[in-house]
């Protein structure tokens, strides 16, 4: 629970344009482990499911800062 509670805090700060150029990092990141892991599976495939939240995080973070909530 606290990875989630420093996560948030963490990204309370960026602009859009930083939470946009790290919402792209992330899912270039995703699409290399999820390519990896379809060649030899991954050690920890949660990774992965963990990965896929914190870019939902991070959209709902952009879309909050969008709509001036």
């Amino acid at each position: 629970m606290s990875k989630k509670v420093d996560f948030s805090t963490s990204i309370k700060g960026l602009g859009k344009d930083e939470l946009k150029a790290k919402i792209a990092e992330d899912e270039l990141r995703l699409k290399k482990v999820s390519f990896a892991h379809s060649i030899t599976p991954l050690e920890n495939p949660v990774s992965m499911r963990l990965l896929r939240r914190d870019i939902a995080r991070l959209k709902t973070a952009l879309r909050t800062l969008e709509l001036g909530l």
